[in-house]
């Protein structure tokens, strides 16, 4: 699924040229890399920071624009520091934080959304353990955080990282042309029965009259293969915590060949491929962008993606089609129904992004000062909004944006400028309600639509168990076994039907034996060894 892929990047593993650099970062002084003690408290220091390049079009300057003259007008002065930025490309963000690592180069404040990575770096021994720091210098942070949150980040029972705080926890939709379900009189499909009579009905008669017509969209992607939130359609309703913290470890859209039930989602995606239901090219649509141009084309009865994805600016498809195909009508629907009659949705955590410091950093403390500064409320209103009465007015307690921040010195190439304020993944107002409120706003012309789809993407909302002990063997072997996963959906999906029980067991046992059955081993001892703590 296109979207997934944003959330969790394939984890690159460390090359060995990585652990001969740590290995000479850790020859600094310990009491120096903790305590940022690279001169007096009176002397000028310059505090790096990792900002994401999006490359979009018509970007300031990410070095120097409105919010970086903010930060070093604000923070910068109070702190005697002067706060530089480092641009990383957003889709190689892993590559070049293990290049920088491995020089030695890293910012004083770098991030990652992958789990892996951070615990590569600490398994080397290249972070900074932050858990005095914060208590000295992080009241804000910690209140603001919580330790629910706190928690993402402590590996071996040691804080290394500090995990950013998601608003919005829902994950994904399924969209469907709520004009064609009404050109042919069709009710909103609730169950996976439904949802398939409803794509035949789409395929036999073409209600957008189009050639090509695809009545369901899916591309398979390496980086996240899997079937969406099929699975959870067809996973029984009364798996034990065990059985779902160590048979489902990854996100429910991720392949989770262990799961009971993952198999029978398998067949009903082959079902839907031979009945000529779905993307044709489904396996050689690695980045999706097939998908969105036929969605955007009207080609397209249904899909699934971000909760958001229809509404956003990039790719823009909802303003695509409806500009393409007048009258077009995109909603949201719940129709992956479990035996219990429930709509489960596996979403997102509540931690964001992972922002750790080298230990190679002499600014420790200045980076967890920063940070603090940071968790202020109302520098978090500033950062995501900008000046009140000229980049946003507020009503009822919301910010709503004037249109200062889409281009300029004052561009936002995120929403919510989240890639400045690194604590927040999401709007925040310190109110989960008006946080709720403030969301749609940010989707002009949108903003009904966003409401109900998030209120959709919400029922029966879960998120995966939380490991305290990173697991080894997955770091080692997710790269291998993501690009093995894909492998088999693709094999799996176009097999034919009498045969794909047989092929699910041959290649399911050739998963386990590249890396899978150690990945899994791994889990269900984690399990049991936090547990009986």
């Amino acid at each position: 699924m296109k979207a997934k892929a944003q959330r969790s990047i394939c984890i690159a593993l460390v090359a060995l040229s990585f652990s001969s650099a740590l290995a000479a970062c850790q020859s600094n002084s310990p009491s120096d890399a903790q305590n940022g003690a690279a001169g007096t408290a009176d002397e000028h220091r310059t505090l790096t920071v990792e900002v994401f390049d999006r490359g979009k079009p018509g970007q300031p300057d990410l070095n120097h624009n409105f919010w970086t003259t903010y930060i070093n007008d604000n923070f910068g002065k109070q702190f005697n520091a002067t706060v530089k930025f480092v641009s990383v490309p957003r889709a190689q963000e892993v590559d070049k934080l293990n290049v920088l690592m491995a020089a030695g180069q890293a910012p004083d404040i770098s991030y990652t959304y992958n789990q892996g990575v951070v615990y590569n770096y600490v398994q080397q021994g290249g972070l900074a353990e932050l858990d005095s720091v914060l208590q000295e210098h992080g009241s804000t942070l910690t209140k603001y955080l919580g330790d629910d949150v706190l928690k993402y980040g402590k590996f071996n029972g040691k804080q290394y990282a500090v995990p950013g705080k998601r608003t919005v926890l829902a994950g994904s939709n399924t969209f469907i042309r709520k004009d064609w379900l009404d050109k042919l009189g069709l009710p909103v499909p609730t169950t996976p029965e439904e949802f398939y009579d409803t794509m035949v009905a789409f395929k036999e008669k073409n209600p957008g009259k189009v050639t090509g017509v695809i009545p369901y969209a899916y591309s398979l992607q390496p980086a996240n293969p899997g079937l969406s939130y099929i699975p959870e359609a067809f996973k029984p309703s009364n798996l034990t915590e065990e059985q779902v913290a160590t048979l489902q470890p990854k996100a429910i859209w991720e392949a989770n060949w262990s799961m009971p039930g993952f198999d029978k989602a398998v067949q009903y995606m082959n079902k839907m491929y031979h009945a000529g239901l779905i993307s044709p090219n489904f396996a050689t649509d690695k980045d999706g962008k097939l998908s969105d141009a036929d969605i955007s084309n009207g080609k397209v009865g249904a899909f699934q993606t971000n909760w958001d994805g229809p509404y956003r600016t990039a790719p823009g498809t909802y303003a695509n089609l409806v500009k393409n195909v007048p009258g077009a009508e995109l909603i949201p629907i719940d129709p992956w129904q479990n035996d219990a009659g429930k709509h489960p949705k596996n979403g997102y955590s509540p931690n964001g992004m992972y922002v750790i410091i080298p230990k190679s950093s002499k600014n420790v403390d200045l980076a967890i000062q920063y940070l603090n500064w940071m968790a202020d409320p109302k520098v978090t209103l500033f950062l995501q909004n900008g000046e009140e009465g000229v980049d946003y007015n507020m009503v009822n307690g919301v910010p709503k944006q004037t249109g200062t921040t889409n281009s300029g010195d004052k561009m936002m190439t995120v929403a919510n400028n989240l890639d400045y304020d690194i604590l927040s993944n999401g709007i925040e107002l310190g109110d989960p309600k008006k946080n709720e409120a403030a969301i749609s706003t940010g989707y002009p012309g949108y903003e009904k639509d966003v409401e109900n789809a998030l209120k959709v993407g919400m029922v029966d909302y879960y998120t995966n168990y939380f490991y305290s002990i990173p697991n080894a063997a997955d770091a080692k072997n997710n790269a291998a076994l993501k690009n093995l996963s894909a492998q088999m959906l693709a094999k799996l999906i176009v097999a034919k039907p009498a045969e794909v029980d047989s092929l699910y067991q041959t290649l399911v046992q050739q998963y386990m034996d590249q890396g899978g059955k150690a990945v899994e081993d791994e889990y269900i001892k984690n399990y049991k060894d936090q547990n009986s703590k």
